[in-house]
């Protein structure tokens, strides 16, 4: 199947979610010809491996009674965005949920700030900043692999009241230990998701969604 067929088997797109996401090709190659945030030899695979990476968040909410219908009316914080990664295709998905998309790399947030805008993405709002810095607090926290999560987390502390939904790769064991103790994060709070279990592509063999409830 091609990336549309993909994400339609779990979720229904409407004709603007569909041109939305088509649109994302142009788009990134426009931009990234500019302001290089996807690498140059990873571009041609925008869908495969940044569209539906991001998007596992989404079908992972599918895995758990009632999560996707609390995000999909949640404020969302993207930490660490780059271009615009996972919190614009979330966006596209999620209409009714509302996105702050955070980067302390000034350039990359011109990016996902005129990806947005192109788009026409009322609910996505980009900040250059650092989430220390911001004052509000959401509801979720996602992000794609900026850190370890013991790095991690504490730039988040106190930033949210539901969870964080985390992309990342490799052996993440020694990593979730080490916080649920630093943290006093209680049995069972902390879950993760194999996204090949959603997508059987090898690139995406030891890569997870890991989701750290309140």
């Amino acid at each position: 199947m091609n990336w549309k067929e993909i994400i339609k088997a779990d979720f229904p797109l409407s004709a603007l979610q569909e041109a939305r996401l088509e649109a994302l090709d142009a788009l990134y190659r426009e931009w990234n010809a500019k302001i290089n945030v996807i690498s140059r030899k990873d571009i041609d695979a925008l869908y495969e491996h940044h569209v539906l990476h991001s998007l596992a968040i989404a079908r992972y909410l599918l895995t758990t009674p009632g999560l996707e219908e609390r995000f999909a009316g949640a404020s969302v914080l993207d930490l660490g965005t780059g271009g615009g990664f996972p919190g614009i295709p979330l966006a596209i998905l999620y209409p009714s949920a509302r996105f702050v998309l955070c980067d302390s790399v000034g350039k990359k947030t011109i990016v996902a700030q005129a990806v947005a805008s192109a788009l026409n993405l009322e609910n996505v709002k980009v900040v250059n900043a650092r989430a220390e810095s911001l004052p509000e607090v959401f509801d979720f926290v996602v992000s794609r692999a900026v850190a370890s999560l013991p790095d991690f987390l504490p730039w988040v502390k106190g930033k949210y009241t539901q969870g964080i939904l985390y992309l990342k790769g490799g052996d993440v064991n020694e990593e979730i230990a080490l916080v649920m103790a630093r943290h006093r994060l209680p049995r069972g709070s902390v879950h993760t998701w194999p996204v090949s279990a959603w997508l059987q592509d090898p690139w995406y063999e030891g890569k997870l969604v890991i989701h750290i409830e309140k």
